[in-house]
């Protein structure tokens, strides 16, 4: 099964992490995979055009079918794969909607992040202001009280929509393993730290871990007083 999927991935990225720790789980290891380098702009070549015409990774292939939006080949891999690895969907009808929901608000905190983190990038240097720095950053703070509430409500040691590791996890832990990568401080949102601290170790986390983050561990302080502003 998984020598018919083809994998095109930058290590970090959360999208490319998500479909990898979802392969993972569903103990679909041994997949044929290639490690491309945003920063040589590989994802702009002509092998992952000819499978994403965005230019963006992942490029995912099972057999010839293409996936490169990253929820859609987790969903994918759990549905297809149902009777194999770990079960990604729970049965429970309330723990089933709370992972729907944390799925898909994922989006939101992914593209918050993004908006600080990206900010220099994506605006021209004569037209920065400080007040729209401010803003982003003061919306993500917003974005990470409402997760932390979430995880509140779940308890210490709970996984993100209940009882048991699910598709919820799949999709926010890459994103706020970035942040962290980014300078967050873990004492800053304790029960955001204590989640992260604990799914870090989580074998198919760690059998998936960013090499790039492996060769070198200390990440960027970009986001180091985030919880004070």
């Amino acid at each position: 099964m998984a020598k018919e999927m083809n994998l095109k991935w930058g290590s970090g990225s959360p999208p490319c992490w998500r479909v990898m720790i979802a392969l993972e789980e569903k103990n679909l290891q041994g997949y044929n995979n290639k490690l491309l380098s945003f920063e040589k702009m590989e994802h702009k070549s002509a092998e992952v055009m000819a499978m994403n015409p965005r230019g963006q990774l992942p490029a995912f292939k099972v057999g010839n079918l293409i996936l490169n939006e990253s929820f859609a080949a987790c969903f994918f891999l759990e549905n297809q794969y149902k009777s194999q690895g770990a079960k990604l969907i729970p049965d429970c009808p309330a723990e089933q909607a709370m992972m729907y929901q944390r799925v898909f608000e994922v989006n939101t905190l992914h593209q918050k992040m993004a908006e600080v983190i990206y900010y220099d990038r994506r605006v021209p240097e004569g037209e920065r202001h400080d007040s729209a720095i401010k803003r982003n950053r003061d919306t993500l703070v917003a974005e990470l009280k409402l997760w932390e509430g979430y995880l509140g409500k779940q308890g210490r040691g709970s996984f993100m929509a209940g009882k048991t590791f699910s598709l919820a996890d799949v999709t926010f832990f890459p994103t706020i393993a970035y942040i962290f990568r980014f300078g967050l401080s873990e004492e800053c949102f304790p029960n955001i730290g204590a989640y992260y601290a604990k799914l870090k170790e989580w074998p198919s986390i760690k059998a998936t871990w960013p090499p790039t983050w492996t060769e070198t561990p200390q990440g960027q302080c970009l986001l180091k007083d985030l919880c004070t502003r």
